[in-house]
């Protein structure tokens, strides 16, 4: 049977709530019910009514003998469809009051769509209705929890704004008291009224600036970054020309010397792949590193490179391999990349891997940072997550540190405290933890927040993402020299480092 429209009405017929399947006009909708009051006598009961021009059923039982029906009869079919009606809306409403029910009016249009599509019984019950009307969305969830985490910061900030005020007013009144001038006191004596001019007098034009001497005068210094010294240092010579004229003169540009352009470019990189145990101890640490030359002055392709020695030792694991026509290190004495034939030179123009080093092994003082992730389970079905970190090696300095912690299925954080930023990362439901810069004079951080679930083991894997600047092996230039002549030569060096997989488990 086609259901036509479903109305919650007042005993003398007039609708409170209707919603229509079909296309009816409002007023066969209200004659309808007008006259449905009419066709219940009192104190009698019934499952339906017939009106002359439409068959209207109510949720009334009516006395009848339950096997002279089978479960495929329409009356079946209208009684359990009224039985879901009449059970949402007692879900919905505390109450069959007309004020009730206008009040909720919205939740109940809204299920009656679920429970009737275009007049044909849809296959649903009370629970789904119920996931249906509540709408959760994922995302507004964490808006929420944004905000309100944004609120919680804004709030203070401004306790703390609001204490560093109190504090420079009790300054101010210290002072006042000790017989030094207010602030109002020191602003008034300093504002003075100008006189208004009477009449307009031409603007005198300034005089010419006086150029200073030419012993005054010195040409700015040259300062350079990305490159090393050696001892040798090269001097720009002459004194720039001053001129006496009363027009401005711009101050000479330095000329560039060899100090300005490196001719020798040393490239030093390093990946780094890392298991760390959440209780200690390592699974594995692999560290490979490679050591690229590129030369750009044929005159400076005999070269001999020394090494400095390294911060952190790790002994015979650490292996070193040359360029087949690169000479071995030698036992027991200092670190020098020279090739075999000191006749011959290295290419000129293009780079070279002139060195490469591997490390494998599970000592984790070789970590360069360190993670500490401790979830405590709390007697109210939540978790207590404290995380910190610790810069282990304070030869390299790491950028745009992410360290990612996954969360429970259905659950946010809410965060007390932190270092850094944070933000949620839908799609893989966790909290991202954004750490700007971790160095020696900032080398550790924490962080704490409050989520739901009780499985310390939903916080783990914890994934950590870095690009570091310097060497975990040490390996670092000390000097650049030219073979037979032992010159110091201009050189520069940048140290990478990148990871291929960092997580605690």
């Amino acid at each position: 049977m086609v259901v036509l429209a479903a109305s919650i009405c007042t005993k003398g017929g007039k609708a409170v709530v209707s919603r229509q399947f079909r296309d009816m006009t409002k007023g066969r909708i209200e004659s309808l019910l007008a006259s449905f009051p009419k066709l219940i006598p009192t104190g009698t009961q019934h499952t339906s009514v017939e009106p002359p021009t439409c068959a209207t059923s109510t949720n009334l039982w009516r006395t009848s003998n339950p096997p002279h029906y089978n479960k495929a009869s329409n009356i079946l079919q209208d009684i359990e469809t009224l039985h879901l009606f009449a059970r949402v809306v007692s879900d919905l409403c505390r109450s069959a009051e007309q004020r009730e029910i206008s009040k909720h009016a919205f939740e109940l249009l809204g299920a009656f769509d679920e429970i009737v599509s275009l007049g044909y019984r849809e296959q649903v019950n009370l629970a789904q209705i119920r996931n249906v009307l509540e709408m959760e969305s994922h995302e507004e969830k964490i808006q929420e929890i944004i905000a309100r985490n944004k609120e919680a910061e804004a709030k203070e900030e401004l306790k703390r704004r609001a204490k560093q005020l109190e504090m420079q007013r009790r300054e101010q009144q210290r002072r006042t008291a000790a017989g030094g001038p207010s602030e109002a006191a020191t602003w008034r004596r300093c504002v003075r009224l100008r006189p208004v001019p009477q009449r307009y007098d031409t603007p005198v034009p300034p005089l010419p600036a006086r150029v200073p001497a030419a012993s005054s005068v010195r040409a700015p210094a040259f300062k350079g970054s990305g490159m090393k010294l050696g001892a040798r240092r090269y001097v720009t010579p002459g004194t720039p020309a001053v001129s006496n004229t009363p027009e401005p003169v711009a101050p000479p540009a330095p000329r560039t010397t060899a100090a300005a352009c490196p001719l020798v470019h040393v490239v030093i990189r390093e990946t780094i792949t890392a298991e760390m145990v959440r209780d200690g101890g390592l699974n594995n640490l692999e560290l490979k590193g490679d050591m690229n030359l590129q030369i750009s002055d044929p005159d400076l392709s005999k070269l001999r490179i020394a090494l400095a020695p390294a911060a952190v030792n790790f002994g015979p694991e650490l292996q070193f391999k040359q360029h087949p026509k690169v000479d071995k290190f030698a036992a027991n004495r200092d670190r020098v990349v020279a090739l075999k034939d000191p006749t011959k030179g290295f290419p000129v123009g293009q780079p070279l891997a002139v060195l490469k080093w591997r490390y494998a092994g599970k000592d984790e003082t070789y970590v360069p940072l360190s993670i500490n992730c401790w979830p405590t389970p709390s007697n109210d079905g939540t978790c207590e997550v404290n995380i910190e970190y610790e810069l282990e090696n304070e030869g390299v300095t790491l950028h745009d540190v992410v360290i990612s912690i996954p969360l429970p299925d259905g659950s946010y954080p809410t965060v007390s405290s932190h270092t850094g930023e944070w933000a949620l990362n839908p799609s893989v439901h966790a909290l991202d933890w954004n750490i700007p810069v971790i160095n020696a004079d900032d080398r550790s951080g924490s962080m704490e927040f409050s989520v739901g679930g009780d499985d310390p083991g939903a916080f783990f894997p914890v994934k950590v993402a870095f690009i570091g600047e310097g060497s975990i092996a040490g390996v670092h230039l000390a000097s650049v020299t030219k073979v037979g002549s032992e010159e110091d030569v201009v050189y520069s060096e940048d140290a990478t480092l990148q990871i291929e997989n960092y997580t605690v488990v």
